[in-house]
């Protein structure tokens, strides 16, 4: 689908510079860019001349200059030959040094200083003279060998050095070489032809067996061509008269293969730089064809070249020459070069140089693959051209998708909108009067413009609905050529809408005219015309209704010509890019440029260096990159233009193609683009980008039909069509459902329905600015039904069923879609969907049982069975068990016995079925069946449903309760069955039950104990009282286990002791008074105050000593972590970390690592070793990781896990003193009120002590770090992609846990006495 559009012409005539001398040789210097030609020697001037021919470019002319290299003289060295010939010339850029190879036989080296060529520097050698004289020369690819034919019908080779390495001798014993067996694939004599004679006969055997019948038009010329590695050589010349062979060399001189015979085959061979083709001419009487062998000497297929009208090709002299890159092959004739491209197995003629006079030869540039110079007679032509599809409109709704692709005189036209044609056919095909140079579509799809060696054509643009039709021509405007001495080269066209056509010309220099056309009468007014400069292309307008014309020059800068006035723009590209096209977004115009190596750039900022292809839609730039990606980048201003990333699976703008794939064309309305592979074949796929991005647009212009239609096509989570714009959907439900129409359609998008909002998860709108319009404000009718807080899909449902609802015709559709609407709720509203079909029973019996078989599909008729019979509609059970796989034996008596009882007793009987059992216990309540119904509460445990049914039954009620009481107390619910039976007043099982319940329920134990009737025993009452005291003891509940002893065992002599131990001095003073006993101050309270102030010493003598052990070890760990990160976490290096890096980070930061890191030490893996890192699944087990949590749980020193054992340690021992606090207060307060102050000073000091002691560890061992915040930290954690698992998540959880900021353990000051003077 790709055109040859020149962006490059230039002449220089030797005439002007050098007196006519005629041009006898040319070669490139790919390092500068220029080319060097050779002039002479001729019978007149026996000498050569070498000149440097080179284009400068300037801002406002491109100009050729020349100068010379060197001149020297070149008789002919054999009297039979007049006038010596250059044969060869090459230039070797590296050392600076040209090569001639002469017919006569001399081979000359001219090695030029660099800089100025001063006349005595440049040294001229003859390397050597074959005798003989030589036919042939040429160089190999990569510049080490030179192969030269000799008259003598020999071969040699040359290094560099211009040392001979073999001579091989071209005899006619080289055509045994190769057996050549045609078996005639693809041939006439191969087909089935039915059954007789014809198919008896052996098909590998051709009818007619060419001889290699020499061409009467053959020059004997022989030709060398290397294959594009420089592995082999193709040789063609003439065998002794016989016929013409083309050998097959390989590098170090052996015959690899020679050509099978072939009638009328000339001398022109090129070989292919691919290395799998050569191609030849054949002239037949009737025409003449382009053949090509394989290196085995085997025919591969041919095409025929196309002669204009009014000759032949029967006397010329045809070369070929294929380009660098394999993509076109150069035919010269005696009046045109003709430039073939082949896709999908056709040959096209993309290109027809006319040059009027017979071509010397034509030379590719070794680097630019599309750039050649063609030596004719006095002149030199430049050119250079670009492959680039010729497409129409991509602006809707004028994105047709047109493209068109030359062939010669034929343009062949597809709209893809219309019908996807796969090349080389078309929809449409045009004849035009002389071959195409170049198509242009006005920016609206309007007009088209054919360019061609004659004149223009303008076309225009027909539609029948969304359908193409054939364009029709409606004026044509024919060049003439005021100056006959200067030929006018026509290079590019562009057409307005307005119907002006441009044409960029070469005669003496770029030359631009304008053609304006009046549709009125069909005719073109007079031209008018003006210098180009170094304007070298007309640039793409995305704009569909601009008039402008824009052209680019040599230098990047943008101009526009569209009234022949040369208006420079104030953006500009940063060179010549030779694919570019303009937008203009409300103003902010960006230009847009690909350069040849694959550059993309938006006016000077670069985008990516990897882009392919791209075009320009109004919503996106689409790219195609060499990593085989089509990226869609969204059209915003310069600076915000954001390429996305090469990741296909997590971002839509991003696609992976096939490789080699390039953009040909785009719809937007069809939300597609069109590909073409390297064969030639065409792709055409729908981006999830351009699809999404289509549907937000329908969406936002109420076209949910289409959104719809789309939405089903391409796969798109239907939940788009609310998630987009919700309060518009609300707003137009009514019209969405006429849109739809189709019931199915309802139906299907009510199905796909749930809460996730796609807009913020896999349809994520990707732009940096969100343009978009606020939503319609939506007013209370569209959302009748839907309640604040419920679920999205929900509320649809409910909008979706006011609107079906509010029908005045319900038909089979309405209700189906109502169904469907209550049963895609969530959870499912089945019985309102059963209540329809109920509804439907009543009123047409047909119309019910497509509905239920329309629900039982929608949802399992298992459970829509059970919500028919909840329903007590036993005939619409009876319709969903038929449509079910049970057994009618089964559910047919059931539903028979049910007929046969009364109601309440039916509607318990289904309840019970259906295990509804408080609906089930309400219906026997309701039958006055009390005793069954108590059964039935105890079997199903329904107590609290029984207790709130029969609250005004007081005699029922007791009932009920006791038997909750017992279920209470055989469930181990001791609290709550004391409880029961308190309220029915047996205390003698609620002091059973309080008592079992634990010690915190005494109070209540000892109440229900003494409310007996008969009363308890005294000594059972005392025992119950001793017993619970002690086990409040044990719970160390002090306070309570003294109000016993004190209220109902009267023992203050056990009680003082338990105040003591709960550190309640001050109450057991008291209650020593308040009794009567003072000698228990002594007895009791003094040695109670001796027992807490030992423990308390002890206490904080064991802090002091874990703070001195643990608070150096931490400090000491951080610091090993601080100077070799590696060696603490690894365990693999230690010392001083002199070689560590300063960006070593002890966190993971990949998700693969093929050494080892700071997990592989717990987890067994050695280094190389990646397991399945790669798709996010670790190998360790959850018996590894709970192992691994054993170990951090212990903190064993030497560990990993040690620091953060020790810290928590701390935090905790800080805790206890903390929580210590006042009883130490209190403790120091009595000794001080019983007279032992020295006691007293002593405890108050080593607490004080310790306290202090806490504060300088909570400071050292707290502190967060100075030079990474625990927000940064967390940050890191979360975006990190791949998170450990097993017993790596353990060590990350530790390292998480050290890196996050703790909050310090607080402590309070501990305050002294006065009193005691400290």
């Amino acid at each position: 689908m790709r055109n040859l559009r020149n962006i490059r012409y230039n002449a220089w005539r030797s005439a002007v510079a050098l007196n006519g001398e005629p041009i006898t040789a040319a070669c490139w210097d790919p390092a500068k860019d220029e080319v060097l030609c050779t002039f002479g020697p001729s019978e007149q001037h026996g000498q050569i001349r070498l000149v440097r021919i080179s284009e400068h470019v300037r801002a406002s002319s491109i100009d050729i200059e020349y100068q010379q290299v060197a001149l020297w003289d070149a008789p002919s060295p054999n009297p039979d030959l007049a006038v010596d010939k250059v044969v060869s010339l090459h230039y070797f850029s590296d050392t600076l040094t040209a090569c001639l190879v002469l017919e006569g036989g001399d081979i000359v080296v001219v090695q030029v200083p660099e800089g100025e060529i001063p006349q005595d520097g440049v040294h001229i050698e003859i390397m050597g003279s074959i005798d003989e004289g030589i036919t042939a020369a040429s160089w190999s690819p990569d510049e080490e060998l030179l192969a030269i034919t000799t008259k003598a019908n020999t071969v040699i080779f040359m290094s560099r050095s211009f040392d001979a390495i073999t001579d091989m001798t071209m005899a006619v014993d080289d055509l045994k070489a190769s057996k050549h067996v045609s078996v005639g694939w693809g041939k006439k004599e191969t087909q089935f032809q039915g059954r007789g004679a014809k198919a008896l006969r052996d098909p590998t055997i051709p009818e007619k067996v060419d001889q290699g019948v020499l061409s009467p038009s053959d020059d004997g010329s022989v030709i060398i061509s290397w294959r594009g590695d420089g592995a082999y050589v193709a040789i063609n010349a003439i065998e002794t008269s016989i016929r013409r062979v083309i050998r097959v060399y390989s590098r170090d001189g052996v015959l690899d293969s020679v050509s099978e015979p072939v009638d009328g085959m000339e001398g022109a061979l090129s070989w292919r730089p691919a290395g799998n083709l050569m191609a030849g001419i054949q002239r037949l009487e009737d025409r003449v064809d382009v053949i090509f062998f394989e290196r085995n000497g085997l025919r591969h297929g041919q095409f025929s070249l196309r002669a204009p009208e009014g000759r032949t090709f029967a006397k010329d002299r045809i070369r070929l020459e294929w380009n660098a890159d394999s993509t076109v092959l150069a035919v010269t004739l005696d009046d045109r070069i003709q430039l073939w491209t082949m896709g999908n197995y056709h040959w096209y003629l993309k290109q027809e140089i006319f040059i009027h006079t017979k071509p010397l030869c034509l030379t590719w540039h070794p680097e630019k693959p599309l750039r050649f110079a063609s030596i004719v007679s006095d002149k030199l032509l430049l050119a250079e051209y670009m492959f680039e599809v010729i497409r129409g409109s991509l602006t809707p709704p004028y994105d047709f998708g047109a493209v068109a692709v030359v062939d010669g005189k034929t343009l062949k036209l597809t709209p893809f909108r219309t019908a996807n044609v796969p090349p080389p056919m078309a929809l449409f095909e045009l004849q035009t009067s002389a071959s195409i140079i170049d198509v242009a579509f006005s920016p609206a799809n309007t007009f088209m413009a054919v360019l061609h060696q004659l004149g223009v054509d303008v076309y225009e643009w027909k539609i029948k609905g969304q359908r193409s039709l054939l364009p029709s021509l409606i004026g044509s405007v024919t060049f003439v050529n005021e100056n006959p001495a200067e030929e006018c080269m026509p290079l590019q066209v562009a057409v307005t809408e307005n119907s002006v056509v441009h044409c960029l010309g070469f005669e003496e220099g770029p030359v631009i005219r304008s053609h304006p056309f009046d549709r009125s009468t069909g005719e073109f007014s007079s031209n008018s015309s003006f210098f180009a400069g170094s304007m070298f292309g007309f640039v793409h307008l995305t704009q569909s209704g601009s008039t402008d014309v824009l052209m680019q020059d040599c230098l990047g800068r943008l101009h526009g010509v569209v009234n022949l006035e040369d208006e420079l723009y104030s953006i500009r590209l940063p060179a010549q890019l030779p694919w570019s096209e303009v937008i203009d977004l409300a103003g902010d115009v960006i230009a847009v440029g690909l350069s040849r190596n694959g550059h993309l750039y938006a006016n000077s900022r670069l985008l990516m260096k990897n882009c392919t292809s791209f075009l320009v839609t109004p919503a996106h730039l689409i790219v195609t990159t060499t990593n085989h990606m089509v990226k869609f980048i969204h059209l915003v201003d310069v600076d915000s233009l954001e390429v996305p990333p090469d990741d296909p699976e997590k971002d839509e703008r991003c696609r992976s193609i096939e490789r080699g794939a390039k953009l040909v064309t785009a719809m937007p309305t069809n939300m597609s683009i069109v590909l073409q592979m390297p064969r030639g074949n065409l792709e055409t796929i729908y981006p999830r980008a351009m699809v999404v991005a289509g549907i937000r647009q329908l969406i936002d212009s109420k076209d949910y039909g289409k959104a719809y239609s789309y939405c089903r096509t391409q796969r798109v989570d239907m939940n788009i069509l609310y998630d987009h714009r919700p309060q518009q959907f609300l707003a137009n439900v009514g019209l969405f459902l006429e849109q739809l129409e189709d019931v199915s359609y309802i139906d299907l998008f009510l199905s796909s329905l749930r809460d996730e909002d796609v807009t913020q998860t896999m349809y994520r709108d990707t732009r940096a600015v969100r343009n978009q319009e606020p939503p319609e404000p939506v007013s209370g009718a569209a959302v009748t039904g839907s309640t604040q807080g419920s679920s999205k899909v929900n509320t649809i449902c409910d909008t979706v069923l006011s609107h079906l609802q509010s029908r005045k015709i319900k038909n089979h559709g309405t209700l189906q879609n109502i169904i469907t609407a209550n049963v895609c709720k969530v959870p499912p509203a089945y019985e309102d969907g059963l209540l329809v079909i109920t509804t439907l029973l009543q009123e047409d019996e047909q119309l019910a049982e497509k509905a239920v078989e329309h629900i039982c599909f929608l949802a399992d008729v298992n459970t829509l069975y059970d919500e028919a019979l909840g329903l007590y509609h036993l005939d619409l059970a009876l319709l969903v068990a038929q449509q079910s796989q049970r057994d009618p034996r089964e559910y047919l008596p059931f539903i028979q016995n049910l007929h046969q009882l009364p109601d309440v007793r039916r509607k318990f009987a289904i309840d019970d079925h259906l295990n509804r059992h408080e609906k089930a216990l309400g219906h026997l309540q309701s039958l006055q069946v009390h005793k069954e119904a108590q059964d039935y509460t105890a079997k199903h445990a329904l107590y609290p449903a029984a207790l709130r049914l029969y609250r005004y039954d007081q005699a029922n009620l007791t009932i009920l309760t006791g038997l909750y009481a017992a279920y209470l107390e055989s469930k181990s619910r001791y609290r709550e069955a004391g409880l029961t039976y308190e309220s029915l007043h047996d205390y003698t099982s609620a002091t059973r039950c309080y008592r079992a319940a634990g010690a915190s329920c005494w109070r209540e134990c000892l109440f229900a104990a003494q409310q007996q009737e008969p009363p308890i025993a005294p000594g059972a009452l005392t025992d119950l009282a001793t017993t619970l005291a002690e086990a409040l003891y044990e719970a160390k509940d002090y306070a309570s286990a003294a109000a016993i002893h004190l209220d109902h065992l009267n023992s203050i002599e056990n009680a003082i002791p338990c105040l003591c131990k709960g550190y309640l001095f001050a109450d057991a003073m008291r209650f020593t008074v308040q009794q009567g006993r003072p000698e228990l101050l002594a007895a009791a309270v003094d040695p109670g105050l001796a027992d807490a102030l030992s423990s308390s010493t002890e206490f904080f003598a064991d802090c002091k000593a874990q703070l001195r052990a643990q608070v150096p070890r931490i400090l000491e760990l951080r610091r090993k972590a601080a100077e070799d990160p590696l060696g603490f976490y690894e365990g693999e290096r230690g010392g001083g970390g002199g070689d560590i890096p300063d960006d070593v980070s002890v966190a993971a930061s990949s998700r693969i690592s093929t050494s080892a890191s700071l997990f592989t030490r717990y987890t067994g893996k050695g280094a190389g070793s990646v397991g399945t890192a790669g798709t996010g699944v670790s190998r360790a087990t959850s018996k590894n990781r709970k192992r691994e949590e054993k170990k951090r749980a212990r903190g064993r020193k030497g560990t990993v896990y040690e620091e953060e054992y020790l810290v928590n340690s701390v935090r905790r021992l800080v805790e206890r003193v903390e929580a210590n606090r006042p009883d130490v207060q209190r403790l120091v307060f009595a000794l001080a009120r019983r007279a032992m102050h020295e006691r007293a000073r002593a405890l108050e000091a080593l607490a004080a002590e310790v306290v202090d002691a806490c504060k300088a560890a909570i400071k050292e061992v707290f502190a967060v770090a100075a030079d990474r915040t625990a927000e940064e930290k967390e940050k890191e954690m979360r975006e990190e992609d791949w998170r450990p698992m097993g017993a790596d998540a353990v060590l990350a959880e530790n390292l998480e846990a050290a890196w996050r900021k703790q909050e310090p353990p607080v402590i309070s000051s501990f305050e002294r006495l006065s009193l005691l003077g400290s």
